[in-house]
């Protein structure tokens, strides 16, 4: 089985629960304000963070987001647009601010810059440049979630030719700096502090183009979303560059793209249900309600495919498919606890892991991994 079988089979089976979160989604209060900054007027244009900005205000559009789309934009239009965005913003249950392009920390304080920023000193910041705290602020009084996406660790051509007005203060430093969220509020870096991103040399940039593989996906967990984000980048970039969230949310599941199914009859992951067999001995890495055979019928090119998990309780398990040819059999180790579980195949399916979080309604197992959510049901072979 490899990521492209994977990936086929899991959209399929959750395009119906796909359906059903857009239209959930557009039912509550969502905005957005997208900005996308390449056109630099005083050092080189940067090519992607326009592309990436048209196609992440797309991707929020279709998640039932209002979105203002800026491209190109000065410090004045930032700072109207961003004025505007926190009035809409308020009581809203989602805000999202989008923004790629230059940004950079100068004495501890994180900005955002508009094309037309010269920065020749860092007290200069202040009057050409948008503070990542006012960003944050127009965000936290949202009902569900404020969130800001900051594709703006790129290497810093400002950085290298500003002067320090004070001998003693801190130089600016590479990429943006740690912060601290409060509330419900997330801020995601495209790379984590203190170092940088790349700007790619596609359409779109590492960072963006793993954010649009995931965003859309149904029944994922916004903080899994990101870890999603997080593994691809790295793996895109071989481990250069790692994604990085700040900001603590509650025990509150908060899904961009609604809820996984909920098992309802007529859905493609649903047949009838067999009861669970006794199991004698348990691993403590695995969770007994797991332990058992589960499937799921995947759609494919090729018609319906049965796939078949066979979880043993000592913490290994099996996997096959039928017909054989809609996916490879393999078997590995396998932990499950507390609500998170990881994957590694050792025969069968050379260096396939995975990792995600799962739920247990009755004989339904809610599978959330790298590659999405599937609805899984108990069966009795």
């Amino acid at each position: 089985m490899n990521r492209r079988e994977f990936v086929s089979g899991l959209t399929a089976a959750t395009a119906l629960a796909g359906v059903a979160a857009t239209a959930a989604a557009a039912e509550s209060r969502r905005v957005a304000l997208v900005i996308g900054n390449g056109a630099y007027r005083n050092v080189p244009t940067l090519t992607n963070p326009p592309n990436d900005a048209s196609d992440i205000a797309a991707a929020l559009r279709r998640l039932g987001f209002t979105v203002a789309l800026a491209t190109n934009a000065g410090f004045d239009d930032m700072r109207r647009r961003l004025i505007a965005f926190g009035r809409d913003a308020a009581g809203a249950d989602m805000a999202a601010v989008y923004f790629a392009g230059h940004g950079m920390e100068i004495n501890g304080e994180n900005w955002l810059i508009p094309i037309d920023a010269e920065l020749k000193r860092d007290t200069d910041a202040a009057n050409e440049a948008i503070n990542l705290q006012s960003v944050m602020l127009q965000v936290s009084n949202t009902t569900s979630l404020g969130l800001v996406i900051l594709d703006a660790c790129r290497n810093n051509p400002f950085a290298a030719r500003m002067n320090r007005s004070i001998a003693t203060r801190a130089a600016p430093t590479s990429g943006l700096g740690r912060i601290e969220p409060v509330g419900n509020v997330l801020v995601a870096y495209a790379a984590r502090d203190g170092t940088t991103a790349l700007d790619g040399e596609a359409r779109n940039s590492p960072f963006a183009a793993a954010l649009l593989r995931n965003i859309e996906t149904p029944g994922v967990e916004v903080t899994f979303m990101f870890r999603n984000v997080r593994d691809d980048v790295m793996e895109a970039t071989r481990n250069e560059q790692q994604p990085f969230v700040y900001g603590s949310l509650s025990r509150k599941a908060i899904y961009l793209a609604g809820r996984p199914p909920d098992g309802a009859e007529g859905t493609p992951t649903q047949a009838a249900v067999s009861p669970a067999p006794m199991q004698t001995t348990t691993s403590p890495t695995i969770d007994p309600a797991l332990v058992g055979t589960w499937e799921i019928m995947v759609p494919s090119g090729r018609g319906q495919s049965r796939w078949i998990w066979q979880i043993m309780g000592d913490g290994t398990y099996r996997f096959h498919a039928e017909p054989q040819r809609s996916a490879r059999a393999h078997e590995g180790t396998i932990t499950a606890a507390n609500g998170r579980w990881t994957l590694h195949a050792i025969r069968g399916l050379s260096g396939y892991s995975d990792g995600g979080a799962y739920e247990i309604h009755d004989a339904l197992a809610l599978i959330t991994g790298k590659l999405g959510t599937g609805a899984w049901k108990r069966s009795a072979e």
